[in-house]
């Protein structure tokens, strides 16, 4: 499988950041079922790279909000391979703007246009951002070519996909860092991707979705590789087998009329038939109500 080159699709999201951070999640689906195929079909699995995914003004906010600073919280990675000179944010770390920032990433319109993208319905967004946040690598870091963890064990979720949106202008060729996505059988390179402003890329967290820049770049140290990185799950369907699905459950007061206790039991028998009778039988039922 060849190297793609650097043509990817453009696509930036009608962002209005005029007064709060606004898209409508009718149109932001729309425009990732637009690209569902190309997401879908990709190889070596689902992925897809964006350019321009956001308007420029509203990145550059974001860039100029980006903690210069190291801070009391920030992750730091001096595993070698395993992540080298890297810096995790985490976004209730920074400042107003950015929390806001964050907030609209894991918002339904967000959600919208990633489930219209991917056909993965029932997406949740992590608002404790486990890994997540701003990441930043500096002179000689890299990040090994790995699949990531895909159970997180806080929210009891399975994780589904990563989005990384990149924020470095006036990249060069020969400062490296190149995102590498990898064969499921760590055969051959399949894609590389330059980290360059406004670029996003988004792919599923499967298995052996094995992916990163392992090679140390060679910035100058002024100079970091910077990108928002989010990750969104879903719900295990074990959820059904442990739980079983009612509707609200009403009750009844002492002194409630006889007619509200009747409507009462009419509900809790219908919530205990729904998980015995077949739904055309209900439906049924509740034409007869």
């Amino acid at each position: 499988m060849k190297l793609q080159s650097e043509s990817f699709p453009s696509l930036t999201l009608p962002i209005d950041s005029q007064d709060g951070i606004f898209l409508d999640a009718k149109k932001a689906r729309s425009l990732g079922e637009d690209l569902a195929g190309q997401y879908c079909f990709a190889e070596p699995y689902p992925h897809i790279v964006i350019d321009n995914f956001f308007p420029e003004p509203f990145l550059d906010q974001i860039l100029k909000n980006f903690p210069a600073q190291n801070l009391n919280d920030d992750v730091l990675y001096e595993d070698d391979y395993a992540g080298k000179h890297k810096r995790q944010v985490y976004p209730e770390s920074c400042n107003g703007y950015i929390r806001q920032v964050f907030n609209f990433l894991n918002s339904a319109p967000i959600l919208q246009f990633l489930e219209g993208l991917t056909a993965i319905d029932g997406l949740i967004a992590d608002p404790y951002f486990h890994g997540a946040g701003f990441h930043e690598t500096s002179t000689g870091g890299k990040l090994g070519i790995h699949a990531d963890f895909r159970i997180n064990e806080v929210l009891h979720l399975n994780r589904r996909l990563n989005l990384l949106i990149y924020l470095n202008k006036d990249w060069q060729e020969s400062y490296g860092g190149y995102l590498e996505i990898w064969d499921r059988n760590m055969t051959k390179k399949c894609v590389s991707v330059a980290p360059i402003f406004n670029r996003c890329v988004i792919f599923s967290t499967d298995a052996d979705s094995y992916h990163g820049h392992p090679d140390p770049m060679t910035t100058p140290p002024h100079i970091t590789r910077r990108s928002i990185a989010m990750y969104y799950y879903t719900a295990s369907r074990r959820v059904y087998e442990d739980t079983p699905s009612t509707n609200t459950k009403y009750a009844a007061r002492s002194h409630d009329s006889l007619e509200t206790k009747r409507q009462i039991l009419i509900t809790d028998v219908m919530n205990s038939l729904k998980d015995w009778l077949p739904p055309i039988i209900l439906r049924q039922i509740r034409k007869f109500r």
